[in-house]
């Protein structure tokens, strides 16, 4: 998921946004390797591991153009990747690899909402309390191979901290004041922070551990709390943006993302009682939130394109070029 599915999304977004030819490298080299892996062919983690190493020379690029604090956080989220990619390859067991995946995703959203906070021109203590989140954040996971325990719990306090200052910091506590799908979007961001923190704290409560309910728990609030709670919100950008396909709001979107966190909430609790049926019923509403929201985004995709038919047709009907028309 992390290397292959979330990786090459964000490889084609930061490839889309370069501008490069070569830089698609990295999400054709990361998909193949996905598909590669899921069929059992051979070289499917070396495939990921190349696309890792490009998104890398990506935000060199993007960094010898735009070197600001958020494109050196999200430099730092892929260089994160590419050492749990070597690790993995190296044959080191995933419990041993899985914190540099999530470094790769904290730091990449991190810097990306740290981007939009310039708006609000932060004051000097406020960027010092997200760069001190980032460095302890950073030891954290560095520490993971050699001290597992020291290490977990460390990056799960900062995982807190973060949680926190974006909260308080991010845009979206003032545009979940507002309404349709920017509201939704804050929505959706806000209570990504919450799993954020609620990863951080299990983090610090069950430390290194390897397996079990304990490292299920924390596993699944942040990549799919967290994670998935960002993917949900900022689907209706990128898909215009990435694929330039328009998504229609509706309010329906509600729907997955309510059911993902009522469903995750049961399957902590299951894994922290310890109770298994409640783990199993929380583990199916995570896989109907995700069908759902693919569901709605996908509707959403149809509405947008029967808006758009009156609108072509009023412009073959009074002869006005199609860039005249606002977009409804």
């Amino acid at each position: 998921m992390v290397a292959g599915f979330l990786g090459t999304v964000i490889g084609l977004e930061r490839a889309v946004a370069l501008g490069r030819l070569w830089a698609y490298a990295a999400p054709v080299a990361t998909g193949l390797g996905a598909v590669a892996l899921a069929a059992g062919a051979a070289g499917g983690a070396w495939l990921m591991t190349l696309g890792s190493a490009v998104m890398v020379l990506v935000f060199v690029e993007i960094l010898r153009t735009q070197t600001a604090l958020f494109t050196t956080v999200m430099a730092l989220g892929a260089c994160s990747w590419l050492a749990g990619q070597i690790l993995w390859t190296a044959g080191w067991p995933i419990h041993r690899v899985v914190y540099w995946w999530i470094g790769f995703l904290v730091l990449t959203i991190a810097g990306e909402r740290l981007e939009l906070t310039r708006l609000l021109r932060l004051g000097v203590k406020s960027r010092a309390a997200f760069v001190s989140a980032i460095v302890v954040f950073l030891i954290g996971i560095a520490l993971t191979p050699l001290a597992p325990d020291a290490g977990v719990r460390l990056a799960g306090a900062a995982m807190v901290g973060l949680a926190i200052w974006l909260g308080v910091f991010d845009v979206a506590r003032r545009t979940v004041l507002t309404s349709g799908l920017t509201r939704f979007i804050a929505v959706a961001l806000l209570s990504g922070y919450v799993w954020l923190g609620v990863a951080g704290l299990l983090a610090l409560r069950f430390g290194g551990v390897a397996a079990g309910p304990e490292y299920d728990a924390i596993l699944h609030a942040l990549f799919v709390g967290f994670v998935f709670s960002m993917i949900f919100g900022h689907a209706p950008i990128i898909f215009p943006a990435v694929l330039g396909l328009r998504v229609a709001y509706r309010s329906a979107f509600y729907l997955p993302l309510g059911v993902l966190h009522a469903s995750l909430v049961l399957r902590v609790i299951g894994d922290c009682a310890p109770w298994l049926q409640g783990r199993r019923w929380g583990g199916l509403g995570n896989a109907v939130a995700i069908i759902l929201f693919f569901a709605t985004m996908a509707f959403g995709i149809l509405a947008s394109r029967a808006r758009a038919e009156p609108v072509r047709a009023e412009r073959i009907d009074t002869g006005a070029p199609f860039s005249s028309l606002e977009t409804p």
